[in-house]
């Protein structure tokens, strides 16, 4: 047994103190972690709390009338039953769909936060096991930004600059002069990343870049998106209208000479016709700055000084993703990309522009560019998808016809929801309509650890083991660190791995082989390290044999790849580096997006008013704008239960931050509860008075978990905070079709107390054998 065992978690590495009868005593973060994240304390608690699911379970109406009752979903009991006979029923179920409505018929949810392993990722062991059984229908993109990853290919030709590949913060550092956060940088994303972090690098670096001169400007309804120390200048935006703003910042350099037009006729295509719409040449309305200041909320004079010192500086244009999750979330994009354009800055160290600043820990790392080995998934032989923010329009229109990045398709006729590792319940817009939604399917599987809301409205739940009851390798994205993930202590339970889950699953139906390739768990992780090494070793890095790593529980080497600014290649070379566009530049104005005759999403990047929003005429008297940020205490719904995010609640309920004016004008006092609501659904929540919060605007963490008073009833009062049951399920145009969770108006009225206590955290009523 190792002397040292270690996990790797999204939110942090960390080493364990083991405690009495095979328990974990203390998680204690890495030793060069400049920041570490307080998340990780909450693993421990949770692992044997009141919400882990302990044994399999199936609704008792399915149990009794099968795939017919499907009305009961949210609002039954669950009755224990054996792996066995919980394993049979599902491979059964999948054996009919497939037979009586094919493979197209099966939706393979899931997304992949459930751990930070290379093996233990849900979302691949599902699909792998779909995939082998023959395919299914699957869904595309994410919902952190998926209008991002849509637009962008079509103007820079990938989507560098939103994912990977940024400039670094040590070009930041040397070079840039001015950093214009559209969306802040808010630290408290930092805390993670998809795939693990080592090292929380990002508050040092925003210290290092204020010490070296580096202005910061927060362009957000939220003084809290930069911290306090980087003493940024504040611009307090309307909620949705950065793009109004960015049209104005580039009307102004346009016409007063400020436009590096030699960059724009060497590396782009397409400004005349943005420059027609900027300047009202092609509908008679003129972007300035007197036009977007009663649209955005800054003064016209503001928004002109800006330009000018973006213009007189070496500047880097910052877009946070949430900025794209609203109504046509593709237009702050776009505008980002051909204000930097207009700068002349793309490609130089320190300028350009960048999406996701702030978003997460490994955004501005310097990669070492590894392409580490995965689970292999297979190819799904079923060529059926939706946008991953379609769900509940898949289920609610089967047939239906909708738009996607220039293809006409249909939602598939989807009979059975697998879900693994997810929690719709907590990531999809307007969860009443999810709920209505959620009733259509004939089988909903769910593999969870917790009674989570999704879990709650399955069929049949397979309780999974979490990171701390399995072995797996740990692999920190765009980080050069490796963790030898041991298992820490039991399962809770009869709890079993998702690999082990699908494996007995797979069994059944004579497909095991296939997937398991005839390893176990510890050979397919030792499988994994192996490829590792060789992918390293290509790169000139040498990893140690697996009995070794496996021993020592870390392996660290140095990132040799040097630093270089976003397009950089492009910039030096645009002939022998074009982008991956029709015109091998970059598309201010696209041909192929043009084409798509959207009405929504034109060629360029243009203004629309958000479908709910304060400029609105029609807004209901005294509405605030719903900010649903991501939150500082769990990440996103995960660790909701765990003892950091409990110790942030209001009488056990999510906190909801109003600014002073706001809360007076509507009797709310700080700590004291509120309902939030609108014609969705309505929420309790505990009030915090706040000026770090713009007038107008109510903020609302997602991730609290839903919680209706009347469970299974639609519109039923969620008790506990999750802001989810006031957004909108649309999409954000006919080209991404991504989610609009910041575009939502909502009312807020304080309520009496005592209010029903929250139950989240409960198992539902469990029905003896």
């Amino acid at each position: 047994m190792p002397t040292d065992r270690y996990t790797l978690a999204h939110w942090g590495s960390y080493r364990a103190e083991p405690g009495p009868a095979g328990e974990v005593a203390a998680l204690r973060p890495m030793t060069d972690d400049p920041a570490p994240s307080a998340l990780g304390q909450s693993m421990l608690g949770a692992q044997r709390d009141s919400a882990r699911i302990g044994q399999p379970m199936v609704r008792a109406g399915y149990l009794e009338g099968g795939p017919a009752s499907r009305a009961g979903r949210g609002a039954e009991p669950f009755v224990p039953v054996d792996w066995d006979r919980a394993t049979r029923l599902v491979a059964a179920e999948l054996d009919r769909i497939r037979g009586a409505h094919g493979n197209r018929a099966i939706f393979g949810g899931s997304y992949g936060w459930a751990s930070a392993g290379r093996f233990h990722h849900a979302q691949s062991q599902l699909h792998r096991f779909l995939n082998v059984a023959g395919g299914y229908s699957r869904s595309v993109n994410t919902h952190s930004h998926a209008a991002a990853e849509v637009v962008l290919p079509h103007i820079i030709g990938s989507t560098d600059g939103m994912g990977d590949n940024h400039t670094p913060w040590s070009l930041i550092h040397d070079a840039c002069e001015l950093f214009v956060a559209f969306g802040g940088l808010p630290e408290k994303n930092t805390q993670v990343s998809a795939g693990g972090v080592g090292r929380h690098l990002v508050p040092e670096w925003l210290d290092r870049c204020r010490d070296a001169g580096v202005a910061f400007v927060n362009i957000s309804p939220l003084k809290s998106d930069i911290a306090a120390r980087v003493a940024a200048e504040w611009l307090p935006v309307r909620p949705g209208s950065d793009t109004a703003l960015m049209l104005a910042l580039a009307f102004v350099l346009e016409t007063e000479g400020r436009a590096d037009h030699a960059f724009l006729d060497r590396y782009t295509t397409g400004f005349d016709r943005f420059r027609a719409y900027l300047t009202g040449a092609a509908d008679g309305i003129v972007r300035d700055p007197e036009w977007a200041a009663p649209l955005c909320g800054v003064a016209a004079e503001d928004i002109r000084a800006l330009a000018r010192r973006m213009a007189g500086a070496r500047t880097m244009i910052s877009v946070a993703w949430a900025l794209q999750r609203a109504d046509h979330g593709e237009q702050p994009i776009w505008a980002a990309v051909a204000l930097a354009a207009m700068l002349g800055q793309i490609g130089l160290p320190g300028g350009g522009f960048g999406f996701g600043y702030g978003c997460s820990n490994r955004v501005g790392n310097t990669d070492p560019a590894m392409g580490w080995p995965a689970l292999p998934q297979f190819r799904n032989p079923v060529d059926s998808f939706i946008p991953v923010a379609r769900l509940a329009d898949m289920l609610l229109h089967p047939g239906a016809p909708f738009n996607y990045d220039g293809r006409a398709l249909r939602y598939p006729d989807i009979r059975l929801v697998w879900w693994a590792g997810g929690n719709p319940f907590h990531h999809q817009q307007d969860l009443n309509k999810l709920i209505a939604a959620w009733r259509r399917p004939e089988t909903v599987i769910v593999q969870d650890s917790w009674w989570t809301a999704t879990a709650r409205h399955a069929d049949i739940v397979l309780p999974c083991t979490t990171t701390l009851e399995r072995n797996d390798l740990g692999i920190a994205k765009a980080e050069p660190h490796l963790v030898a993930m041991h298992r820490l202590c039991a399962p809770f339970g009869a709890a079993r791995s998702d690999y082990d889950i699908l494996s007995q699953i797979a069994g059944h139906l004579g497909l095991a082989e296939a997937f398991t390739e005839g390893r176990d768990e510890m050979g397919w992780v030792r499988h994994l390290y192996d490829g590792s090494r060789t992918v390293a070793a290509a790169r000139g890095v040498e990893l140690p044999d697996f009995e070794t790593f496996w021993d020592r529980g870390l392996a660290r080497f140095a990132a040799e790849r040097a630093p270089e600014p976003l397009l950089a290649a492009f910039r030096a070379d645009p002939g022998a580096n074009p982008l991956n566009t029709p015109s091998g530049r970059i598309e201010i104005f696209s041909e192929t997006v043009a084409g798509f005759g959207y009405d929504d999403c034109p060629g360029h990047p243009a203004w629309f008013p958000p479908g709910e929003w304060l400029g609105a005429a029609s807004k209901a008297v005294g509405a605030l704008h719903l900010i649903s940020n991501q939150p500082v205490t769990r990440l996103h719904g995960q660790m909701d239960n765990g003892a950091v995010s409990l110790a942030s609640k209001i009488d056990g309920r999510e906190p909801a931050a109003f600014n002073p004016a706001d809360a007076a004008a509507r009797g709310i006092a700080a700590g004291a509860l509120v309902r939030l609501f609108n014609d969705r659904g309505a929420c309790l929540a505990g009030a915090v008075i706040s000026d770090d919060v713009a007038p107008g605007v109510v903020q609302l963490a997602t991730g609290a978990w839903f919680n209706p008073e009347e469970p299974g009833r639609i519109g039923a009062l969620d008790l506990h905070g999750n802001p989810n049951v006031l957004t909108r399920d649309l999409g954000t145009s006919q080209l991404a079709q991504g989610p609009v969770a910041h575009s939502a108006l909502v009312l807020a009225e304080p309520v009496a107390t005592p209010q029903k206590p929250v139950t989240a955290f409960d198992p539902p009523p469990i029905q003896p054998i």
